[in-house]
């Protein structure tokens, strides 16, 4: 049963409603069959305005970014999913694991590209192989988590510990630390 603070957002069946996502990730609602999702004016699609439009607080955001990086020619990436209270160790843990000598966000024109997601709203849920999941350990003992749907006006809403279902995805202790993202 979704948690009560959810219910003042209307959602509805995910898999019902696929205008309220990016074709991909609609797609891989095969992974997360008991989705949710809701629609909402893409101006508040950030955390911040979603949090205080909704009154809720940053662990139940979700947030993800595409981080990269290069070792000998080679281009390495990862999606990288937090709280929205919490931050991705780029330049400690998330470099040293794709091995490289920097790591950074992807571009926003390649992320685009890439995820074939709208910039601001790209989900590890329907991303492309290429871009491996890497979940925060925190994630999986979320009940109800507000995600990214691959379009701005929409937001799904996932068990956390049902992220661990997408192709790729890894659960990476140490990925965060504390503060938001």
């Amino acid at each position: 049963m979704i948690v009560d603070v959810f219910e003042k957002m209307n959602p509805v069946a995910a898999i019902d409603h696929p205008d309220l996502m990016a074709a991909s990730t609609y797609e891989a609602l095969q992974y997360i069959p008991n989705a949710l999702a809701f629609e909402l004016d893409p101006t508040l699609s950030e955390t911040e305005s979603v949090c205080t439009t909704f009154d809720l607080p940053h662990n139940v955001m979700g947030n993800a970014v595409l981080v990269m990086g290069k070792r000998e020619g080679e281009v390495r990436q990862c999606c990288c999913m937090t709280l929205a209270n919490r931050r991705v160790d780029v330049n400690k843990f998330v470099r040293k694991q794709l091995n490289v000598r920097s790591a950074s966000f992807a571009p926003m024109d390649l992320a685009v590209e890439s995820s074939g997601m709208e910039y601001g709203a790209i989900t590890p849920v329907g991303l492309n192989p290429q871009w491996p999941v890497w979940l925060d350990e925190t994630i999986r003992d979320v009940e109800w988590l507000i995600i990214g749907s691959g379009v701005r006006h929409g937001k799904l809403i996932v068990p956390g510990a049902s992220l661990l279902n997408l192709p790729g995805a890894q659960l990476m202790t140490g990925l965060t630390i504390i503060g938001n993202a």
